[in-house]
Parts: structure tokens; sequence; C-alpha cells
């Protein structure tokens, strides 16, 4: 099928879709580090320019993506593990991370379609401490620096009738954060990374692009604010699936298959799962 194209939310598969002859990219540098004791590797992918951005199909910016094969396991050592090693990656793409801010996590998706309630199950659990701030002061938490967390689920459109964009903007504008970290579940085109793989970017997100559902876009020229987002990749296309298994001769009468997607059979749990080690890694990565 010459006209398949693969769909992912994963820069580190974007690059792996590239040919081999063009695997060197101009404005594209590629650092990977690998824990061989907790089985954590991390890419870091930094598109540096607008040759590579096209290249890549991806906006200019950071995109660290971390592989743990465990991650679906019910290890909480492990788990701890993952948390700490994302908390490490999350301080080092928040700008200014030292210093105190008042940070909104926005958790994105639908929290009564398994696969997309990451993004609202990690805002849940998450540690928020603005209102505590502003009504009693940091001595509340006996401490002399912190920074105000928030959070929100803006819930989807056809719940509420509005852009979960729309709604976000309107309370940036109200509560004028320093930095939006927004949360929500990607697509992926390998069966192998799901639930397996975390990808933070400070490109900010496109809600529904992997899933051919283009929303109004979270960046900072969008909300006028730094945006960091964290995705964990639930779904596959379908197509994707049988492509590869076909080795690319996918017939002609399953191209219905483009709207389909793939998930765990117990995505239910490993949703809930990574859900807490985000939260975890949050927790951590907004302590000063």
């Amino acid at each position: 099928m010459s006209c398949f194209q693969v769909r992912t939310d994963l820069a580190l598969e974007a690059r792996e879709g590239i040919g081999e002859a063009e695997r060197e990219i101009h404005g594209v540098s590629v650092e990977e580090s690998y824990d061989k004791k907790n089985e954590i590797r991390v890419t870091r992918v930094v598109i540096e320019t607008k040759n590579g951005a096209k290249a890549m199909g991806k906006p200019m910016g950071v995109y660290i993506t971390l592989e743990a094969p465990g991650m679906i396991e019910p290890e909480e050592d492990y788990h701890q593990e993952i948390s700490s090693a994302l908390a490490g990656q999350l301080k080092s793409i928040i700008p200014d991370a030292e210093k105190e801010q008042s940070i909104l996590v926005v958790g994105l998706g639908n929290r009564d379609v398994t696969a997309d309630a990451l993004g609202p199950n990690v805002a849940d659990n998450l540690f928020v401490t603005r209102h505590v701030v502003k009504e009693y002061g940091k001595a509340a938490y006996n401490k002399s620096r912190m920074h105000m967390v928030s959070s929100i689920v803006p819930g989807v459109m056809a719940k509420t009738g509005m852009e979960s964009a729309e709604i976000i903007r309107g309370v940036v504008e109200q509560t004028r954060p320093d930095l939006v970290i927004v949360v929500d579940a990607l697509a992926a085109r390998s069966t192998k990374r799901l639930n397996r793989t975390i990808q933070i970017t400070n490109t900010g997100i496109h809600p529904g692009s992997g899933v051919g559902n283009h929303r109004n876009a979270l960046t900072k020229e969008s909300l006028e604010v730094p945006v960091i987002a964290i995705g964990v990749p639930t779904v596959v296309d379908a197509a994707t699936i049988v492509n590869d298994a076909t080795s690319g001769r996918m017939p002609a009468n399953l191209t219905e298959l483009n709207n389909m997607y793939v998930t765990s059979k117990d995505v239910d749990y490993q949703v809930k799962q990574i859900s807490h080690i985000i939260c975890d890694a949050l927790n951590e990565a907004l302590e000063l």
C-alpha cells in the first residue's frame, strides 16, 4: 500500500521511520542513555532548525522519551525508579526549575474512555498547593520555598461543548501561571511501546492529533506561557499493525482500518498504574 502513512505522536518513532540513508538529519541531534540495572532507556531528540522540523514532521524543540519495558508490571519498587528517572528528566526541561513558580497541570482526555483517561487520572492524584499557599502562605507546609501547583481536567468537547484549549486559555488568563504542564494519551506505531513509553516535550501538544482528531493546539504561542507535554502511547493505529504484518502490502479493501485503533486488553489497569508513576514524578519534580 504505497500511500500508507504511519501515525505516531512519538518523535523517537518519527526518526525511526526515516530511511537509513537519511538518518543523519541536519538540525536534529540525538542522545541516548541506558540504565542497565533498571532497564530504563532515555532518548533525547532535539530539533534545532526548520529543515529538521520538516524532515521529522514535528515542531522545533526537545523531545525526551523514556522507555521501560517493565512499566506495566506490578512492581512498586521498580515504579519508583521510573518515577525518579522521569522526575529528573522533567527538571531538566522545566524553565527555571529552581525558581518558585505557579504551575498549572492539565489532565487532557475523557475519563469515561479507559485508553484516554491518563490525563484525568494524573490530575486526580496530584499534590495541589496553590489554594493553600494563597490563603495561608508557605508556612502552612512548613516551607520557605515552594511552587504553587494547581490542576484542571477540562473534559472533552462532546461533554462540554467547548474546545479544551478554550477552557485552558480562560484558566490561564485568570490564574496567570508561569508554566503549563499538559498530560495526555498518545498514539504509537509499535505495539511494543504501548503503555511502556513516556514522552516529554517542551513544544506543547495538539490534542487528538494522534488519532486524526485535530483540535486547537496548546503551545507557548497559543497560551503565551511555556507548555510542557507529557504523554504515554495507549493506542496503535490498526492499519499500522496490518501493514507491518503484511510487509507493507496491505490489501486495498482493508483501508477502512485507518479509522480503527487498538489497545491492550488490560489497559484499565495499566493506565491507572502509569498515572501513578507520572503523578509521583510530577510531585517529585515540582518539589523545591
